[in-house]
């Protein structure tokens, strides 16, 4: 039925690929729906704040966070398919927790237009990555490896945010 190698892979035949189509359409679900938020505000409200000069240019968020996602969603089915060999709930919790907040994050500063309220969200959204890569690391050290630049990412947008915030309150 499942074919062991390392111990680490399970199905490597076609029980595996139609999983990582899930994660992958999940992360790019969220990523569209944070997009469509997005898109409300970002032609009209977002270039009249104040932004610092290490602003990236907003052709660089698109291209990042895709390949963001999909590291995600390639990240959350390596841990998925442990889940014969250990248990991997908590780490796809706290998996979905930071998706989720990820999304909220959007809602609060392109939707809602809220910059402070987003701040939070992210420093909560950090803190899920950060336990999430972690979680992830200790099962598989390859899953964890592929949110560091998330992690990162996300911890650049956080100073954005705040920056953004202070400027424009």
């Amino acid at each position: 039925m499942y074919q062991m190698t390392t111990g680490q892979d399970l199905p490597r035949k076609g029980r595996a690929w139609p999983s990582l189509v899930v994660f992958i359409a999940i992360c790019l679900v969220v990523q569209l729906a944070g997009g469509i938020l997005t898109g409300t505000s970002v032609d009209t409200w977002y270039p009249t704040l104040e932004k610092p000069k290490w602003n990236p240019p907003g052709w660089v968020f698109g291209p990042v966070w895709t390949v963001l996602y999909v590291s995600m969603a390639f990240a959350g089915w390596l841990i998925w398919r442990q889940r014969s060999l250990r248990n991997v709930r908590p780490a796809l919790v706290l998996f979905g927790i930071q998706l989720s907040l990820n999304l909220v994050w959007s809602v609060l500063f392109f939707g809602m237009r809220n910059p402070m309220l987003a701040f939070y969200d992210i420093i909560l959204l950090w803190v899920a990555i950060l336990l999430t890569t972690i979680a992830f690391w200790r099962l598989r050290p390859k899953a964890g490896l592929l949110l560091l630049p998330y992690l990162a990412w996300v911890g650049f947008a956080a100073l954005l945010n705040f920056s953004i915030w202070r400027m424009n309150a």
